[in-house]
């Protein structure tokens, strides 16, 4: 029944996408209906079946799983560990919040009905990524989630909307299909892709081999994840989407993507000094850019998903510390789960507050939404809660999580007296002090700054009613959840990371964390005096400058030719790559052509081939002949004053000769072969799937 229910979770949504997209053409209130009542509902089976199977899980393998035979020859199979029962009840969590925002959210919108299919399809996928037993299953969701969830950033269908959907695209079908090469060199090399069977597998694997396909996996990943140098969709398609999809972009699809990374790291490169290197290293130029961009932007959303981008840094930076301490890593495998669920129920309610920013408001700008919430004391209250949790503020989840990692930084420098590693808690304590920079830039000017324009200011004054009972719930019911959920570390957060951790393959707890000792509370002091020093001396000092009316406004003093999207990739991918490929089918053509040549006047000297027609072919000579001979009987009698004297046997010899040249020349385009490609790519899935 537990399997069965795995199933259920998984194709439910499906199956409501469809029912709401009939009967969104029919009644948009019962189509709204159907919405909360699916995600309300996906939401307690994921409770339910956590619960249940709470005690019956074994919290260093699998517990009990459930198959689709008959897709593609490998079939779609699910499993349910700590780890995955888990987060598939946070994902629930998400979507129904969401969910319940949605409706008044978009009052007004156009393409509502297109949105919510797009909604509840995403959903779908996403508990197939978190429940996928193996790397093919993995695939096959997590492809059908990029596809499905693009919608959302092309929701408005403007030019910004469209340009951050394409790029949004590009990188996930890119991530995709070298994600793909990496799970077909695994499955060459070790017959099975089942995710518990490939630390076994791998141990006779020739590394280099393994490095690759790791190395393809973590791209895949990581472009979903929104690691560096892969991050260039995150600041570019939250500003456009809905909030809603803001939310579930960061919060939840962006840990499907750390979700494979931990599946490939602690299953192929378990205590593997090499990868942990290269994982601690993105790790840590992810974490400090992310917050970097976050301090020098000032549109509220692309703030949020800047930080999106360095939280997942801070993730990345935990998962490279599972690998090189070793046997002593319980410090890393739990802050890394646990600041995954932090950042998961951060980014929820305050992206959820910025979409009740924006329904009012109409704006993103910090300029122009400057003083909104001073006389809005609950969603300041909402807001305060998800910036301290981020922040890292004692007595919030963000703290604990951040401080696991740090610990485990310090760890391994006590362990081995590495100079790197002490950089890496520089760097560590400096980033998160950025946070507390940004996050507070965030909150003075929504919530303690007045606008400039008085008259928007009074307007923004005046609504006291900003948000509905149901959106109300949804903000204030999120926060809570995270504020509990931090508040009373070892009653929640222990005792999820305790029955999760063998996903992680950690067998022992490990020592018990005094989060509120004065060691581990001089670490956060650390970096909220940096964030305040930052905060004063380069935010207020640097990033304000008066504007006419002699007030200090926010400016945005990022270099624009800065953006690794159109200063590299697109040249690259658009430009460049065409060129030099187009070049060298050139070389190769006029080599081939020059050798062809060379043999005939020499080796050859073109003699000609016994029996061979002056022009044309057997079948242009006999038909010409034939032709020719009815020219020949028509002159004699009907055309005798007027003959015909073309000869058909040359005509058609040439029109054959022109033929053929066309064909060489449709033959030779790079359209043509692309369109070969294509129908081999088609044929190719059609019997990858049907066969």
């Amino acid at each position: 029944m537990a399997g069965f229910m795995l199933v259920i979770l998984v194709f439910f949504p499906f199956l409501g996408a469809l029912l709401c997209g009939v009967t969104g053409t029919k009644n948009e209130t019962v189509r709204d209906v159907l919405v909360d009542l699916i995600v309300i509902l996906e939401f307690v089976m994921a409770v339910v079946l956590l619960i249940s199977q709470a005690g019956n899980v074994n919290a260093y393998g699998e517990a009990f799983g459930a198959g689709v035979n008959g897709i593609s020859g490998f079939g779609l199979h699910f499993v349910g560990d700590g780890f995955r029962l888990l987060y598939v009840t946070i994902a629930g969590l998400m979507w129904m919040m969401t969910g319940i925002l949605c409706r008044e959210y978009f009052k007004g919108h156009r393409n509502r009905n297109r949105f919510y299919i797009f909604f509840l399809l995403t959903l779908g996928a996403t508990m197939g990524v978190f429940l996928a037993e193996d790397l093919y299953t993995l695939f096959i969701f997590f492809e059908m989630m990029s596809f499905t969830s693009y919608v959302w950033v092309a929701q408005e269908e403007n030019a910004p909307a469209l340009r951050a959907a394409e790029t949004y695209l590009g990188v996930a079908v890119i991530g995709g299909l070298v994600m793909l090469m990496g799970i077909f060199l695994l499955y060459a090399n070790l017959g099975t892709v089942k995710i518990s069977e490939l630390a076994k597998a791998s141990g006779a694997m020739n590394r280099r081999v393994l490095y690759a396909a790791g190395g393809c996996l973590f791209f895949g990943f990581g472009a979903k994840a929104g690691a560096f140098p892969l991050h260039i969709w995150l600041p570019k398609a939250h500003p456009v989407a809905p909030a809603p999809a803001s939310a579930l972009l960061s919060g939840i699809l962006t840990k499907t993507g750390i979700f494979g990374i931990l599946a490939a790291t602690c299953n192929l490169f378990l205590h593997d000094i090499a990868w942990g290197s290269f994982v601690l290293f993105i790790g840590v130029v992810t974490m400090f850019g992310g917050a970097l961009l976050a301090v020098f932007s000032i549109d509220l959303k692309r703030t949020l998903a800047c930080s999106s981008m360095s939280q997942i840094g801070f993730i990345l930076v935990g998962v490279g510390m599972q690998c090189l301490l070793g046997e002593e890593n319980a410090l890393a495998v739990h802050g890394t789960f646990l600041h995954m669920v932090n950042h998961s129920l951060i980014k929820l309610v305050l992206f959820m507050a910025a979409g009740v920013i924006y329904m009012k408001a109409h704006a993103l700008d910090l300029n122009r939404i400057r003083g909104y919430g001073r006389r809005k004391p609950l969603l300041m209250v909402i807001f305060l809660i998800g910036a301290l949790a981020i922040g890292g503020i004692p007595m919030f989840g963000g703290y604990v999580s951040k401080t696991l990692l740090h610990e485990s930084i310090v760890e391994y420098t006590h362990m081995y007296h590495s100079m790197k590693m002490k950089a890496v808690e520089y760097i560590f304590l400096f980033s998160g002090g950025l946070t507390v920079a940004y996050m507070t830039k965030l909150f003075v000017a929504i919530f303690l700054e007045k606008n400039e324009n008085e008259a928007l200011q009074r307007k923004y004054d005046a609504k006291k009613i900003y948000m509905n009972a149901k959106s109300t719930f949804a903000l204030l019911g999120s926060a809570l959840v995270l504020f509990v959920w931090g508040i009373f570390p070892t009653k929640t957060m222990d005792r999820a990371a305790g029955f999760v951790q063998g996903f992680m393959c950690l067998e022992e707890n490990g020592e018990a964390v005094h989060y509120f000792s004065a060691t581990n509370l001089s670490g956060a002091a650390v970096s909220i005096v940096i964030g305040a020093l930052v905060y004063l001396l380069v935010i207020r000092k640097l990033l304000m400058r008066a504007s006419e009316n002699h007030v200090r406004a926010y400016v945005d003093l990022w270099p624009k030719w800065l953006d690794l999207e159109n200063l590299i990739y697109r040249p690259l991918l658009l430009g460049l790559l065409p060129t030099i490929f187009q070049f060298l089918c050139r070389i190769l053509d006029c080599g081939v052509d020059s050798i062809v040549v060379g043999l005939r006047k020499s080796v050859y000297h073109d003699s000609p081939l016994p029996h061979e027609l002056p022009e044309g072919n057997a079948l242009t000579h006999g038909l010409g002949c034939v032709m020719n001979l009815f020219r020949n009987l028509l002159n004699a009698t009907i055309r005798r004053k007027n003959p015909n004297k073309r000869n058909y046997v040359h005509v058609l010899a040439s029109w054959s000769e022109i033929f053929h040249e066309n064909n060489v020349v449709i033959g030779r385009s790079l359209s043509f072969g692309l369109f070969l490609v294509g129908i081999g790519f088609c044929l190719t899935l059609f019997y990858i799937l049907w066969g």
